[in-house]
């Protein structure tokens, strides 16, 4: 159940394919042979221990870093296309955003919007409901310096909805998330309100890629479910058949256990306490 590495031809034509996939940094083998695949209408969550190699996984899906193998996206090699292509069928939260110049919220959720045929107007609407969505009304002209780490990551996830809006546009194939821990500087309660809008839009027929550290978080919202360690595959498939004990215990070397929560089909994952 967990060597399933045969993709269908529909799930290539719509979803994402990666097949015999390694990526070095300089001579340092990082990714290593790896396959598997992800269906527009669900979300993924890729789970592993810190240095497993996700985050150089997701940059190679993203066009960001050269690979082995084989990558498509709705069919098409990602290392073919065109930046200005990728930009319109993914978007890419980073674990971190960098921005020097004293640019407001508005402002930087402004770049996500590459269709300059906008006039100021639908620009400012379309800002505004980005900055609703991930939480933060009234945030437009607050600068971008000033906000804490956790503002500032809704505000570049307001970004990059901004950059995909629609997760099935008329004239083209559906649109990709690709989030690098999204959650990693957010609250509890915040931490909730960004994972249902990235399944919201895995519902609505995009197609959603996240890094997770949180195992709870990914047992609760992930469709499907890729476990990696030292750069190679341990575990792919349904969340229910990967998010067990024995798996998860075995990726992150460190006892967990999984508890069932009476009146809900969310379990709880919590490491096994010492005598």
């Amino acid at each position: 159940m967990f060597h399933q590495t045969k993709v269908t031809a529909a799930a290539q034509a719509s979803g994402l394919a990666v097949s015999g996939v390694s990526v070095s940094a300089g001579k340092t083998p990082i990714v290593k042979d790896l396959s598997f695949h992800a269906a527009t209408g669900e979300m993924l969550a890729i789970i592993g221990p810190s240095g497993s190699g996700k985050t150089t996984l997701m940059k190679a899906m993203t066009g960001e870093m050269s690979y082995c193998g084989q990558i498509t996206l709705a069919g098409l090699e990602v290392g073919d296309l065109a930046p200005e292509f990728m930009a319109d069928m993914r978007a890419v939260l980073p674990q971190a955003s960098q921005i020097s110049f004293p640019l407001t919220a508005s402002e930087v959720v402004g770049l996500g919007l590459i269709d300059r045929r906008r006039n100021r107007q639908e620009r400012a609407r379309r800002i505004a409901e980005a900055l609703a969505r991930v939480g933060l009304s009234g945030f437009e002209g607050r600068t971008y310096q000033d906000l804490s780490g956790g503002e500032q990551q809704r505000v570049q996830l307001a970004r990059v909805l901004c950059q995909v809006w629609d997760p099935v546009p008329a004239d083209g194939p559906p649109r990709w998330l690709f989030l690098d821990e999204p959650v990693s500087s957010l609250d509890i309660k915040h931490q909730y309100q960004i994972m249902r809008l990235a399944a919201d839009y895995a519902e609505r027929g995009g197609g959603v890629v996240a890094v997770m550290h949180d195992l709870n978080l990914t047992a609760a919202f992930a469709d499907r479910a890729l476990v990696m360690r030292d750069g190679t595959r341990l575990a792919f498939g349904a969340r229910d058949e990967v998010m067990q004990p024995e798996l998860l215990s075995r990726a992150y070397g460190f006892p967990l256990e999984i508890l069932e929560r009476r009146g809900s089909a969310r379990p709880v994952i919590v490491p096994v306490e010492a005598d």
